[in-house]
């Protein structure tokens, strides 16, 4: 007969377990809080959130209307949704391509290329800025959309990312669809994009979100109020002599809740692709 454990033993034994799941609750709660203080401050008045007030309050009506009534909510929301949607089904396309032709494609020079690409990434955005300016304003692009779009097109680290990935598509695959007389776009279209559906689902939602909270290059380019997006329309009113932080807490609530949305709906997904999961 197995002799019983001491009850020391047995505590050591539990110690761990219960170790982890106190600093993962603890690392919950952090994460967590700042989004039930958001919630909380859109109930109370700018005093009560200056004062440090914890419960909820009776201005939420008050601040959902002062909102709406300094905002053109529709206008701001649409900006913000063309620019997002555009960016990432462009970039995602651009960089999708380059990834399996650089994974795919062998030649003395694609290391060296594809070396020069990953370099890019070192340089900060703000020793790009200036010329990135000057060659939208030459080009007729300042306080256009068009100039938020096109220098996100090309990814860097989007195409690492699906470099990384097409190594573990199966070149069988390839090989077959080529004894087929398929050509490479048919390859890549009906083949390659079927069977890492869960990459392009990560990349859409890493770079929707991305584009979506974007600040510092549409605070340069764009300059009129019918062109700029939630972020900037949140950014002003934070920003102004006296800031009414209720009607600041709903704009950040309304500006949260499309890439909470897009990442809850792809949530499966986007783990799969992160985890490098091949279909």
């Amino acid at each position: 007969m197995r002799p019983t454990p001491a009850p020391s033993a047995r505590a050591w034994r539990i110690l761990p377990g219960a170790a982890t799941y106190i600093a993962l609750s603890i690392a919950a709660f952090v994460s967590v809080f700042p989004f039930i203080w958001m919630l909380i401050s859109s109930t109370n008045t700018s005093i009560d959130i200056i004062k440090g007030k914890t419960s909820f309050g009776d201005a939420f009506s008050t601040n959902v209307a002062n909102f709406f009534t300094l905002v053109d909510v529709p206008l701001v929301f649409w900006n913000s949704a063309k620019v997002a949607i555009l960016t990432t089904l462009l970039t995602i396309a651009v960089s999708s391509l380059a990834g399996y032709g650089f994974e795919m494609f062998r030649s003395k020079m694609r290391d060296r290329i594809y070396s020069l690409v990953l370099l890019t990434l070192m340089v900060p955005f703000a020793a790009l800025m200036i010329p990135l300016f000057m060659m939208m304003g030459k080009a007729g692009l300042i306080n256009t959309h068009i100039a938020i779009l096109l220098p996100t097109i090309a990814s860097a680290f989007i195409i690492f990312y699906f470099r990384q990935s097409t190594k573990a598509f199966p070149t069988e695959l390839r090989d077959a669809a080529k004894v087929d007389g398929l050509k490479e776009w048919q390859i890549f279209l009906y083949i390659y994009v079927p069977v890492m559906r869960s990459t392009f689902a990560a990349a859409f939602v890493i770079v929707f979100m991305t584009s979506w909270n974007n600040y510092l290059w549409p605070l340069i380019v764009l300059q009129s109020n019918e062109t700029k997006t939630i972020t900037l329309v949140v950014s002003s009113l934070a920003s102004a002599y006296y800031p009414d932080f209720g009607v600041v807490m709903i704009g950040t609530i309304l500006a949260t809740l499309p890439t909470l949305l897009v990442f809850f709906i792809m949530q499966r997904q986007f783990v799969q692709g992160m985890l490098g999961s091949v279909k």
